[in-house]
């Protein structure tokens, strides 16, 4: 499957962002900047997006933070609800793929947390993480650790740490927390973090069994 949605703002500048399998390739040409380009996985992005004055965000399933921001309703409203469409669906299906949950849930329209502001983890929330996690799949953990060294060893370096800790006792509520607290740590490495081991997101996701 591919969707492509090319933005333009006079004050913004250009934003493109390509649906293409798995992940959405995105360019940013900001004015009198350098374009940037970069890469998100659709396993770590919440299917229902949030809309916040002239933007409708797609955030983060782990820590609740922006990764894609479309300018509302730009170029026009149906180019855009048929892009919105596509990458909400793609997004939960392909979680759902991901974690091994059934995919018959389809997302709600945009009605969902309009004008919401993204949800920050307060410590309840952390030990509710840890609490709903049924099963940790050590193989993934083994994957994560191994793509980490090889493509981003010194930026994840904590988080190698973390997850190797969380292999070690993977029943251990804890370190599901440490882990969080790690990942959150990281800032804007996040996107990275996730793109070479998206099995984090489902470690730290708030209920991958709903």
């Amino acid at each position: 499957m591919a969707a492509k949605l090319i933005q333009k703002d006079l004050f913004r500048g250009m934003q493109e962002f390509e649906l293409v399998d798995d992940h959405v390739n995105v360019r940013m040409k900001p004015p009198f900047k350098k374009e940037e380009s970069l890469t998100v996985m659709l396993t770590v992005l919440d299917p229902e997006p949030i809309i916040s004055k002239s933007f409708l965000h797609f955030n983060s399933r782990v820590n609740g933070e922006p990764l894609l921001s479309l300018f509302l309703g730009k170029p026009n409203t149906e180019t855009f609800n048929h892009f919105v469409g596509a990458l909400k669906q793609q997004a939960l299906e392909e979680f759902n793929a991901f974690a091994g949950l059934s995919s018959s849930t389809s997302p709600t329209g945009l009605n969902g947390n309009v004008f919401d502001e993204p949800v920050e983890f307060e410590d309840s929330e952390q030990e509710a993480i840890a609490e709903i996690r049924q099963e940790i799949d050590v193989a993934r953990i083994d994957e994560s650790i191994e793509m980490l060294g090889l493509h981003l060893q010194e930026d994840a370096e904590p988080l190698i740490m973390a997850l190797k800790a969380v292999k070690q006792a993977p029943t251990n509520k804890t370190l599901l927390v440490e882990l969080l607290h790690t990942f959150n740590e990281l800032g804007p490495r996040q996107g990275a973090i996730l793109t070479y081991a998206p099995y984090v997101a489902i470690l730290l996701s708030d209920d991958p069994f709903s």
